[in-house]
């Protein structure tokens, strides 16, 4: 028998984060910060201030070639075709039965020289390789199709500044200003450092805290020159560096799903309250639009039976977690998905897939942690939005 390697990929930043207080942890076979000082600091630094995250883990895929937009816009459920040069769009990635691959950020990428463009994915690191395989196959099943897909994973770094003073810091490092993006934009930068250095980069008004911010991707050599620079500038306006401990309460707070919670390949974007991200048609009154799955989810868009996400307040006690069950009139109507105490509101919330006869906003509700029973009711969605 052939051992397996319990090797862990290791990020461009893995020394500083090992070298500085970073818990490592093992995260999809990746070897990643929890956690530096606490969760509950590093989710106020970043509410307040700005915080700094390590997210070369994710998935970046590059597609290049004039067949390159159609072959995604025949595998993801949101257009693709329409997408401008310099747009980021969320969408989904689903399997023939409707079920949920991955959620993806993608975007329509203008080369610096302005000498054409390119398509960018960014998945998630759990589902990289299974991404990776299922599109290869498509490309397979088709070979006249002129796209070429490369894994930058592995050359490229990717950090997100998030927080009230996350763009302004993170303009001092660019040639654009970050402050003039709108919301869900890319855009080709120079990344400047104090040692000279000029790098070709990316930055994205893009998170995934429910914060402002950018994410950057810089060539993998240069993220740590880059990661200092930014603590080092940043540490007079409480720039802080922060782990995934904090990463996963403040989307929790934001109600931003996370594949492996919310979202599996048993899930319709229907019952995660992902309508939005499926374009079932090409547009008002359209033709029906085809992708994997598609003709699975057009039957369920008014099936009223599937259990849906929904959130969970309680006002004290101990925090549903993953797997607690949700009990209406004393029976299990589901389960609850991802449950933290809020840093910011101060009481237990979390997400949970319950039965319709459940999911209504206000509805009282017991979740069962451990043996006891916490009453909790349904919370509109999100939990937190910014002011600013």
């Amino acid at each position: 028998m052939v051992a397996m390697s319990t090797v862990m990929r290791e990020t461009p930043l893995h020394e500083w984060h090992a070298a500085n207080g970073g818990r490592m942890v093992d995260f999809a076979g990746w070897s990643m910060p929890v956690q530096y000082t606490s969760i509950v600091d590093e989710h106020h630094a970043t509410r307040r201030q700005a915080g700094l995250f390590d997210i070369s883990h994710m998935g970046r895929l590059r597609f290049d070639g004039s067949g390159a937009g159609p072959l995604l816009d025949s595998l993801l459920t949101r257009r693709v075709d329409n997408l401008k040069v310099g747009q980021v769009r969320y969408s989904l990635m689903t399997n023939e039965s409707g079920g949920i691959l991955d959620d993806v950020l993608v975007y329509r990428v203008a080369e610096r020289d302005g000498a054409g463009e390119h398509h960018l994915l960014v998945v998630n690191a759990s589902n990289r390789e299974k991404i990776v395989a299922w599109i290869e196959q498509h490309l397979a099943a088709d070979t006249t199709v002129d796209a070429k897909m490369t894994d930058l994973t592995f050359d490229w770094a990717m950090i997100a500044v998030q927080g009230p003073v996350a763009v302004e810091l993170a303009g001092e490092f660019v040639d654009v200003d970050p402050a003039a993006m709108k919301y869900y934009t890319v855009t080709p930068t120079i990344v400047g450092l104090e040692s000279g250095a000029k790098l070709d980069a990316l930055v994205s008004r893009t998170g995934y805290t429910g914060e402002d911010g950018v994410e950057l991707i810089v060539p993998s050599e240069w993220a740590a020159e880059l990661w200092q620079e930014l603590l080092d500038r940043g540490a007079s306006r409480g720039a802080t560096p922060v782990g995934l401990g904090a990463r996963d309460t403040l989307r929790l707070e934001a109600a931003m799903p996370l594949y492996g919670h919310e979202l599996d390949e048993a899930i319709s974007p229907q019952q995660a309250g992902l309508d939005f991200a499926v374009n079932l048609t090409r547009g008002r009154g359209g033709p029906p639009r085809d992708f994997p799955g598609a003709d699975v989810m057009r039957g369920l868009v008014d099936d009223a039976t599937l259990p849906r996400r929904v959130g969970l307040v309680a006002d004290g006690g101990r925090a549903p977690r993953e797997h607690c069950p949700v009990l209406f009139d004393g029976k299990v109507v589901g389960e609850v998905t991802s449950g933290t105490h809020s840093p910011t509101l101060g009481h237990p919330i979390a997400m949970a897939y319950v039965a319709p006869q459940a999911a209504a906003v206000g509805t009282d509700v017991v979740v069962d942690v451990r043996g006891r029973q916490l009453p909790a009711r349904v919370a509109e969605l999100p939990f937190y939005t910014r002011e600013h």
